[in-house]
């Protein structure tokens, strides 16, 4: 099994074949689709305008025209359906790769997702998997508004037997759509669409792996862990810039959500002492509340302040005010650099108030 650190370019000068190409996050995703769907046959996809328009963001752009109308179906305005089959599918030795348009309507089918699709190797006793990918867009970006912005990952990280998995970059998106694909039991591959057409990078051409559960650290720092997924891990790159002349940030891209990196955290951690999570979703009950937790948990002894959760709000998502709502840079520097004052303060005001306790005289006067 190839790994993306076991991708090397080529040796050969005389090799004209290129060995990677320059892709956005949507066409690493399609480039992943394509690859998976020459090798393996028996991967489906399944979704609402997936084939002739290329679905809505048009990630499964061209896939109809290679691999015909039989592999690439457009099904019918229903998620309950789609995901349904998908796993009557699976049942039967296919793997079926569906796409939710956005990710505000998979709510239809949780129950076929949650009380299904998640348990059917658990109530099967090991006999039956459920290699099914199901694909949805989500968060802001778009000013999509309340019906198209939706942050719902911490209601799926609930799952047992449910692998949830969102990429912030155009490398991690086709290694982690591939690992995937490959995977026996079901993934909710979640896409930010922020992201989708907000920058290019250097993807190998080839198929590749990167291992779901297994987090990256993408910059190093001693002051302060950062932990991040999807779209917010540019968020906190960008504060650990504006903040590198006070505070040294270190920033953690967690990429797989279910099972997450629990160890790269908990070193991370032990080394800076402090910890904010970001994320889009609301503060209530969001996936912020557990790493949180689990820090508070293993390494409360270890910590200089509180686990800082710097996320959405618990609102509806809005319209008009994306910047306020989404944890932009300035409002999560802002934050840290606060927390970061009040404890000089703290320290300055102790040192200040403090008294030295003398010993008593050996010969006190009566």
């Amino acid at each position: 099994m190839t790994t993306i650190s076991e991708i090397s370019s080529e040796s050969s000068t005389e090799s004209k074949t290129p060995s990677t190409a320059s892709m956005n996050l949507q066409q690493a995703i399609n480039d992943a689709l394509r690859l998976k769907m020459a090798e393996d046959e028996h991967i489906y996809l399944m979704g609402e305008d997936i084939g002739t328009l290329g679905g809505i963001f048009q990630v499964t752009a061209g896939l109809k025209a290679q691999f015909g109308e039989d592999r690439v179906i457009d099904t019918p305005l229903s998620e309950t359906a789609i995901v349904g089959a998908a796993i009557g599918m699976a049942l039967f030795g296919l793997r079926p790769v569906v796409e939710i348009q956005f990710m505000d309507f998979i709510y239809p089918a949780a129950d076929q997702i949650i009380n299904e699709l998640a348990k059917l190797r658990y109530r099967s006793g090991g006999q039956f998997t459920a290699p099914v990918v199901i694909r949805a867009p989500y968060g802001g970006g778009i000013g999509g508004g309340v019906y198209h912005s939706q942050s719902s990952e911490a209601m799926f990280l609930h799952v047992a037997g449910l692998k949830v998995v969102t990429p912030a970059n155009p490398v991690d998106a086709k290694g982690l759509l591939i690992a995937s694909l490959e995977a026996e039991d079901p993934v909710l591959f979640l896409e930010p669409k922020r992201l989708y057409k907000l920058f290019k990078a250097e993807v190998p051409l080839s198929i590749y792996r990167v291992p779901l559960g297994k987090g990256k650290i993408v910059r190093a720092g001693k002051d302060m862990t950062l932990v991040a997924y999807g779209g917010t891990v540019h968020v906190a790159l960008q504060v650990a810039k504006m903040a590198a002349a006070e505070i040294d940030c270190e920033v953690i891209d967690l990429r797989t959500l279910s099972p997450w990196d629990e160890s790269l955290v908990f070193e991370s951690v032990s080394k800076t002492h402090r910890a904010a999570v970001l994320h889009e979703a609301p503060t209530n009950c969001g996936f912020g509340a557990e790493i949180s937790a689990r820090i508070t948990e293993e390494m409360f002894t270890e910590l200089e302040a509180p686990v800082m959760r710097i996320t959405g709000f618990d609102t509806p998502y809005p319209y008009a005010l994306e910047r306020i709502y989404y944890p932009h840079p300035d409002r999560v520097f802002r934050m840290i650099q606060n927390a970061f004052e009040s404890r000089n303060r703290d320290a300055k005001f102790e040192e200040a108030t403090s008294c030295k306790l003398q010993a008593p005289s050996q010969n006190p006067k009566r």
